[in-house]
């Protein structure tokens, strides 16, 4: 029983991790920002702000994709679930296992093509010649991030009867 709180533990940190590397991306982008305008009122040039910029939007998605699945963030087929009453624990499995497979899927070609990237040395086509692989790490780290999530959801629904993610307004409306 220990194993799994701490196993529990060590999951929910990586949620919140990604959630916090989110942020950092988030701030970043507003960093990148400024100094491009400042750069722009003092006459200088920040060659590649916009390329960075975009790098930490894609960043922020990605590592924010877990966290938003376990805070209901995610679109989700609430209104559907709700209706199928006694039987919405095989929806939720159905939906879990489509998302568990997708996530899955994509993680493992995201690991591929930044892989593939580094091994080929692309770079990118921006002002900022930046090695591509090296923005993709964020993707394919958020996407393994989002399918650890989903796997860890999906064996909580099949083990306990109940997910991690927390109810969002459609449900929460609905209960009152």
């Amino acid at each position: 029983m220990a194993q799994l709180t701490m196993l529990r533990r060590f999951l929910d940190g990586l949620y919140k991790t990604g959630g916090v590397l989110a942020a950092i991306s988030l701030i970043a982008i507003l960093a990148l920002i400024v100094i491009q305008m400042v750069a722009r009122w003092t006459g200088e040039v920040f060659a590649g702000a916009p390329d960075y910029a975009g790098y930490c939007m894609a960043a922020a998605s990605f590592f924010a994709f877990a966290y938003a699945l376990n805070h209901g963030a995610h679109i989700r087929v609430s209104i559907v679930l709700n209706a199928l009453g006694s039987k919405r624990w095989w929806g939720e499995i159905w939906c879990f296992g489509i998302g568990t497979a997708l996530s899955t899927y994509f993680s493992y070609y995201a690991i591929k093509a930044t892989y593939w990237s580094r091994l080929l040395n692309d770079i990118s086509q921006g002002q900022d010649a930046t090695p591509i692989w090296i923005p993709q790490m964020a993707m394919a780290i958020g996407s393994v991030l989002l399918a650890i999530c989903f796997w860890d959801n999906l064996a909580r629904l099949i083990f306990t009867g109940e997910h991690a993610i927390q109810s969002n307004a459609i449900e929460q409306e609905g209960e009152e």
